[in-house]
Parts: structure tokens; sequence; C-alpha cells
């Protein structure tokens, strides 16, 4: 028999060596397969905390459903401003009570606003007929005040405490219309 071209020691070595590679990834390759998943699992429980705690958020915001008017019964510059205006008037229409206890800091009192609620609407005759105001299209602290008075009464703030919350956030601007 023939001797084998493999048996003297420097082609086993090398057929040894050969061998392993293709067995044993290299080092690195496991190292960054150990990054991946770590960075990956740290991804994920990233991701569950947040939507866990943003979910919580959101359904304390939405826990009370607001009065809104129907969007039917605006006139037209509000039908075709953008949707926070349009829910802005809705909301104002739909929940006189409360705005009329909200101060508005954007200067309106010097036009007569006595309230956020003036902003919106000028009269309401005794048929119920409502001659809009139509300030608020044009008056972005109106906006933010009135949809500041939303989120906070979704989230079950009584109408002095929104107010108390609303003072603080915009008496920078200018003095409070209400009487």
């Amino acid at each position: 028999m023939a001797p084998s071209p493999y048996n003297d020691s420097k082609s086993r070595m090398f057929f040894t060596h050969n061998y392993q590679q293709q067995m044993d990834p290299p080092i690195m390759t496991r190292i960054s397969q150990r990054i991946f998943f770590t960075v990956l699992v740290l991804t994920l429980t990233s991701a569950a905390i947040l939507t866990a705690c943003s979910g919580n958020a959101a359904s304390a915001a939405s826990d009370i459903e607001l009065a809104m008017a129907p969007m039917s019964g605006m006139p037209a510059d509000v039908k075709s401003a953008p949707t926070t205006v349009q829910q802005a008037y809705q909301f104002a229409v739909a929940n006189p009570d409360v705005m009329k206890q909200i101060a508005c800091y954007c200067g309106c009192g010097n036009m007569g606003h006595t309230s956020n609620y003036s902003c919106y609407v000028q009269d309401v005759d005794s048929q119920g007929t409502i001659t809009f105001d139509t300030h608020a299209l044009g008056c972005s602290i109106c906006v933010d005040i009135t949809q500041d008075t939303m989120r906070y009464l979704g989230q079950g703030k009584t109408a002095s405490e929104i107010q108390l919350l609303i003072d603080q956030t915009y008496a920078k601007y200018g003095p409070s219309n209400l009487p």
C-alpha cells in the first residue's frame, strides 16, 4: 500500500486547522452576534416600557368623553380651518359652562371678550342661534388655551383647576379677560 500524502505532520496540521476554521466561526462573529442580540433585547425592552407608559397616559387623557358640537353647524371659515381650530370651535360651542370660566390671555379683553368662550361665540339668541366670533380663527393663544382646557377636562380636572393651570401657563402673554 502506498503511503498517504496526509500522514506527515505538516499535512495533518493544515488539515486540522482548516477543518476547525470551517466548524468554529471566528471570534468576531460570536462577539458581533452577542452585541446584536443584546442591543435587540434592550431595544425591545425599552419599546415595551415606553409603550406601557404612553398607553397609560393616553388612556388617562381619554377616560372622559368630551362634548363636541357637530362640524355641520360651523361656519365655512371654521370648516376650512386647521383641525385644531375646528376642534376648538366645536368644543367651545358644546361646553359654554366650562369655557365661560376660562380666561384668555391674548389681549382680546380690549375687544369686549369676557372669557375664552367669547373668542369663539359672539352671541346666542333666544332660539339658540349662534353668532360666531372669528377672532380664534387667527389667534393661536385662544386655540392653545382651548386645547389645553380640553386635555385637562379629559383628565378629569375641574373648571377651577383648569383655570389655575391656564393662569400659570398663559398669564405671561397678557392680562386675563375674565371680569
